[in-house]
């Protein structure tokens, strides 16, 4: 299920690193995503 999950946000949520935001500067909707995906991502891999 979570490998699934992480191929849809592959897709549809923004990658942060791409776009080079600092951590330290990012607002609180973006720290958000960027837990989700880490979430997600831990979770496919394990």
């Amino acid at each position: 299920m979570y490998k699934i999950l992480a191929q849809i946000n592959k897709v549809i949520l923004p990658s942060f690193t791409k776009q080079r935001l600092d951590l330290a500067k990012a607002k609180k909707w973006q720290m958000a995503i960027i837990g989700f995906r880490y979430y997600v991502t831990t979770r496919a891999l394990n």
